[in-house]
């Protein structure tokens, strides 16, 4: 009877110890200790929308003047006076330096008066030829030689107007080499003008483009030296030819100057919009992704990211054109895609500060109703 009274006491003292074990492991384990899933990636999205786009060719070039002209000396002598300086606006025949002319006016006397002696001479000549008196050889050589005369008399007259050096174009003196006093070469530069009431910029496209632009089309350029100024141009004519070497033809650019904004040498930033609509459905350029392959994007559908293949259109600045694969309010990934895989959980970043902001308000309001 002890024995079994004492077996009976160790299966009690078993069973009771092992419901306080049982007891304690259930006191530690947490009601939310199941298995959890992947953290959500924050994220920033953009819902996708309707706004115009463009397509458009892009390409940088120096700004050229469309006339532009070296005023040589056609006659030597010291410069008398020099009548503009740099930067001066001139008009096609305006003076610009007056140099020695005594020289040539010498000459022009000395031609005028041998001219004057043999027309004298020839008149004479065609009464004796009448009466017989000089042969008719005689007079022709009288005759030839007042032609030459008259020739070297305008000759001296032409050196005498070249004393005065005049502006062959309408335009800006861009450059000056000349001062009062100075010795002047013939066939000497002098002054440099361009006339900037047109500026030029000269484009070498890709032969692909050739189909595509035309003369006419209109022309944005926005330039390094003028931040934030846009200004508006056309398409002024194209080469008819690609360059076999380089696979480019030429298209050149016109601008008016604009006063005194523009300025030839400037280097300018040049878009051609060669095509429009105006209801496209558009995405940031961010939100595609880089991996090689078909275009695609990741769009938020119910807190994960899912792979969205998409057929783009034309890409103006900072938006490309969906044509397939979304629709106007879907939002799309710009931020945080590269952590991201199919089915991915994703937390909008801006949903996040909106609820948190929320439950901060109901958290105060609970305070003061305590």
């Amino acid at each position: 009877m002890r024995a079994l009274r004492a077996s009976a006491l160790v299966l009690v003292l078993g069973l009771s110890l092992g419901a306080c074990k049982k007891g304690d492991g259930e006191a530690q384990a947490k009601p939310g200790d199941a298995a959890k899933g992947p953290d959500a990636v924050p994220v920033e999205v953009v819902k996708a929308a309707h706004r115009p786009v463009a397509a458009s060719y892009t390409g940088t070039a120096a700004l050229e003047p469309r006339g532009e002209s070296q005023v040589v000396a056609k006659t030597s002598g010291v410069a008398l006076a020099v009548l503009v300086e740099e930067g001066q606006t001139v008009r096609a025949g305006q003076a610009l330096v007056r140099l020695d002319p005594d020289r040539s006016r010498l000459a022009v006397a000395q031609a005028s008066a041998q001219m004057h002696k043999l027309e004298n001479n020839y008149n004479r000549a065609r009464q004796l030829v009448a009466q017989q008196m000089i042969s008719a050889n005689d007079v022709d050589q009288i005759k030839f030689d007042l032609e030459n005369a008259r020739a070297q008399y305008t000759l001296a007259t032409l050196e005498l107007s070249y004393t005065t050096v005049t502006a062959p174009i309408s335009g800006i003196v861009a450059s000056r080499s000349i001062k009062t006093g100075n010795f002047v070469q013939i066939n000497t530069p002098i002054f440099r003008i361009v006339d900037n009431s047109k500026l030029e910029a000269t484009l070498n496209v890709p032969e692909r483009e050739i189909a595509t632009l035309k003369a006419g089309q209109p022309v944005q350029l926005t330039a390094d030296a003028l931040p934030g100024q846009s200004f508006t141009g056309i398409v002024d004519r194209i080469a008819p030819v690609v360059d076999s070497g380089s696979g480019t033809f030429r298209v050149v650019c016109s601008f008016s100057g604009n006063g005194d904004s523009l300025q030839p040498g400037m280097f300018g930033r040049i878009r051609i919009d060669y095509d429009k609509r105006a209801d496209a459905l558009v995405v940031p350029r961010v939100a595609l992704l880089d991996d090689e392959g078909e275009p695609a994007v990741f769009a938020v559908r119910a807190g994960k990211a899912a792979r969205v293949a998409v057929k783009t259109g034309y890409m103006d600045g900072e938006w490309v054109e969906i044509r397939e694969g979304l629709k106007a309010g879907d939002g799309v990934v710009t931020a945080g895609k590269i952590a991201l895989r199919d089915g991915t959980p994703v937390e909008v970043i801006g949903d996040k500060v909106k609820k948190t902001a929320t439950v901060k308000v109901e958290v105060e309001a609970a305070g003061k109703k305590q």
